[in-house]
């Protein structure tokens, strides 16, 4: 992602600013759509790009991804209705505990497919269907006996909330017959969280594959879909060491073959992978003090406005946006040069810290602190209400 375009902003941003300190989200659009170009070009045929709108359903997000993806992979009736009222594109569901108004989406159209989480799901969509005269389209959603061990968060081999686990799916298949209702069109996999090993992503592609055609073979199913979700990661402890995407499409244009002599579809669900590059939090340096040895740059924001970083308990990536002009002299103005930082927001509570330890060449009171890959899971999973600070600016980047 071109940062160039966003010191650029921070330029014009600091010469508008009001007397309050600058807090902003900014995101680069016309990066965010390169960059899902080049990952949509760089996939096979049978293979379609959904973006995953949990990651951030920011509206001007939206509209740039949806002339570049092939739909929209939701987990609620807001992320429904918000994509309906910005694009046409085909839209997923998928939520491990359903409200009836959202079976209903099902029934009238509204959605291409619909994850089915456990057998309770299976007999009250056969009744919507039954209700709505006609077979509602599903994808079942395995929990896999395998499990990708270098992810963050895994959510299949082991006891989750998510999906059938797979020694369970025999007998699931075999009283299909039992739900005529239900349009069984293939397979849900989304296992993982953050993977950075593209080595390990495919061999898990090839685990979906593999248990697919098993089950259309052993139950005479009529598939078209294997759906492996996202998953995909990026590196937050070391952004040069990312996920390689190159090796990793290489790989699937490998299985064109299988997919395209079985007439399966793959659908990656992608969203962190996506979105997290297009995104910068940009906050001022308040204050600065040490205690106990220890340096600690405050900030106008935090993790109200930046939850991930706390809920992972890391330090996100982050650069120094100096800031020549001191608009409070004479007073004194702190500064650090050479040492490690822990920088903590506005909030009282003392699990307020976006960054850790890290070393810092130079940083003022006054300087930008500028937070990288905050495109994904940023500003919509914070807990904004939280001692009722003010709201980030938003600005794009077109």
């Amino acid at each position: 992602m071109n940062t160039d375009r966003v010191t650029e902003h921070l330029k014009r941003l600091m010469e508008i600013q009001s007397v309050d300190p600058v807090c902003a989200y900014v995101y680069d659009l016309k990066g965010l759509r390169e960059h899902a170009r080049r990952l949509k070009d760089s996939l096979p045929a049978f293979c379609s790009l959904y973006y995953a709108v949990k990651a951030n359903p920011d509206n001007r997000i939206l509209e740039a991804l949806s002339g570049i993806v092939d739909g929209f992979d939701t987990a609620s009736e807001g992320e429904i209705l918000k994509v309906h009222k910005l694009s046409a594109l085909p839209v997923i569901f998928a939520a491990p505990a359903k409200k009836d108004r959202e079976l209903a989406y099902l029934a009238d159209g509204s959605l291409r497919f619909m994850n089915v989480e456990s057998e309770r799901d299976l007999y009250r969509l056969n009744r919507v269907g039954k209700e709505a005269g006609k077979a509602l389209p599903v994808l079942i959603r395995i929990n896999l006996q395998h499990n990708v061990s270098n992810s963050s968060h895994k959510m299949s081999g082991v006891p989750t909330q998510f999906g059938i686990e797979e020694r369970k799916i025999p007998s699931i298949l075999e009283k299909l017959s039992e739900f005529p209702y239900i349009e069984l069109n293939g397979f849900h996999f989304h296992a993982m969280s953050n993977n950075l090993n593209a080595e390990e992503h495919l061999i898990f592609v090839k685990r979906c594959l593999e248990k697919s055609l098993e089950w259309k073979k052993t139950f005479s199913l009529d598939l078209g879909v294997v759906n492996i979700g996202g998953g995909i990661g990026v590196n937050y402890e070391n952004p040069s060491e990312s996920f390689d995407w190159t090796f990793f499409s290489e790989g699937l244009h490998q299985m064109q073959e299988e997919f395209e002599a079985n007439q399966l579809e793959l659908i990656m669900e992608l969203g962190r992978y996506l979105t997290a590059q297009c995104g910068f939090y940009i906050t001022e340096v308040i204050d600065l003090k040490q205690n106990y040895d220890e340096w600690f740059p405050l900030v106008r924001g935090g993790t109200h406005h930046l939850r991930l970083p706390a809920a992972w308990k890391m330090s996100h990536p982050f650069s120094v946006y100096p800031v020549t002009e001191w608009k409070e002299a004479p007073l004194p103005r702190p500064a650090v040069k050479g040492e490690r930082i822990t920088i903590a927001g506005e909030l009282c509570t003392p699990n307020d810290l976006l960054v850790r330890k890290q070393y810092v060449d130079d940083l003022k009171v006054g300087d930008l602190v500028m937070f990288h890959l905050s495109g994904a899971y940023g500003w919509t999973i914070s807990h904004h209400d939280f001692l009722s600070h003010p709201a980030p600016d938003f600005h794009y980047l077109d």
